[in-house]
């Protein structure tokens, strides 16, 4: 699971070639524009992620005043120096920090959270974790040996959009109050939380207006139990997307019902921590038989990290017409698997030209 870390690295120092002051410093595969002369190779530094939030005297001491994004010009963000693209920031490491340590609570850098909007808030109720899925997916230049060359592979889309759990839970396991519907917001469900769904304050709750369009738990007890009960708890995984959601918004232009879009781009079957995620030919057969559109399929066949890289840029294939970059894509294999470092084996690559967009949304 992805946590947000500001770790002790080491780095590796190349020439700039557009700029003669200064140079790059490459981070696994991620890349950091630094000063000439203040870093050299294998140097231990504390790498600064996108997405951190910076205390102002510290903002002061790397003599970054007014140059970081956000209305209080304190958050790192991707972007360009000289035709190069640079994520994240290296701060010098102090004597007493050794390879690997997190140092983000001593030099008091936080994770930027956007401000949620009304229409993707609500009154929750306590759902617990064994009716939640808590998700995140880490970014392959942080594993870059994660994947085999040569193994079978499915590369999908990443919508920008907003990620949606609708559980249809099993008779044994619906809630006393809520019943057999558990819709949340991935933040939402990380805390076991999930929206009311009979919440009059929910009416105009964007994850509630989808998932009570799909009718989900009725599809699952026609399509898979006769009508009958349903026996055993699913979690459809997917993307909200549309007008009102994102900065993008794949050709709709207007926030109804009928004009949301949801992909589903995973189903977990069971309970949560003890159950699993369905292949990738089975995801494809359960769409098919619940008539739920899965997230684009860019690639499937043989891993290559080229083959990633040329899938991450371009434009988007949601609308059908390319009215926008593509966000990036997800990694995963045709057969799950997990590893000791990672868990569940799945990762993103993102566009720089997504990254490096201009007032662009990032709400969860």
């Amino acid at each position: 699971m992805a946590d947000f870390k500001v770790l002790v690295q080491r780095i590796r120092v190349t020439p700039h070639h557009n700029a003669d002051a200064l140079e790059i410093a490459c981070i696994g595969d991620y890349r950091s524009i630094v000063q000439k002369g203040v870093f050299r190779t294998d140097d231990l530094v504390a790498y600064i992620p996108e997405q951190a939030l910076l205390p102002e005297w510290l903002i002061e001491e790397m003599g970054l005043t007014g140059r970081l994004a956000g209305a209080q010009k304190n958050r790192v963000k991707a972007i360009k120096l000289r035709k190069i693209f640079s994520q994240g920031l290296c701060y010098p490491c102090r004597d007493h920090w050794n390879e690997g340590d997190d140092v983000a609570q001593e030099l008091g850098i936080i994770k930027w959270e956007p401000p949620v909007p009304a229409h993707m808030s609500g009154e929750l109720f306590s759902a617990g974790p064994h009716r939640t899925i808590k998700y995140d997916i880490e970014n392959i230049k942080k594993h870059k040996h994660t994947f085999v060359i040569g193994e079978p592979v499915v590369i999908t889309e990443k919508i920008h959009g907003t990620w949606c759990q609708i559980g249809i839970l099993s008779d044994d396991m619906a809630h006393k109050t809520h019943g057999q519907l558990c819709v949340a917001s991935k933040g939402i469900a990380a805390r076991g939380l999930a929206f009311k769904p009979d919440a009059g304050k929910n009416k105009n709750n964007l994850y509630l207006r989808v998932a009570k369009r799909l009718d989900l738990v009725q599809r699952f007890r026609d399509v898979y139990y006769n009508g009958g009960p349903i026996q055993k708890s699913w979690f459809i995984i997917g993307e909200v997307f549309g007008a009102g959601v994102q900065d993008l918004a794949y050709g709709a232009s207007t926030g109804t019902d009928e004009s949301l879009g949801f992909r589903v781009f995973d189903i977990y079957t069971g309970q949560p921590g003890l159950g699993k995620f369905v292949n990738d030919s089975i995801l494809d057969d359960m769409c098919y038989e619940l008539d739920l559109e899965r997230v684009p399929i860019i690639y499937r066949g043989l891993y290559g990290r080229e083959i990633v890289d040329a899938c991450t840029s371009g434009h988007e294939t949601v609308s059908g017409n390319e009215m926008h970059i593509r966000e990036g894509v997800v990694i995963r294999p045709q057969i799950e698997r997990r590893t000791d470092e990672l868990g569940r084996v799945q990762l993103k690559s993102v566009s720089e030209k997504y990254l490096l967009r201009k007032k662009g949304t990032e709400f969860n």
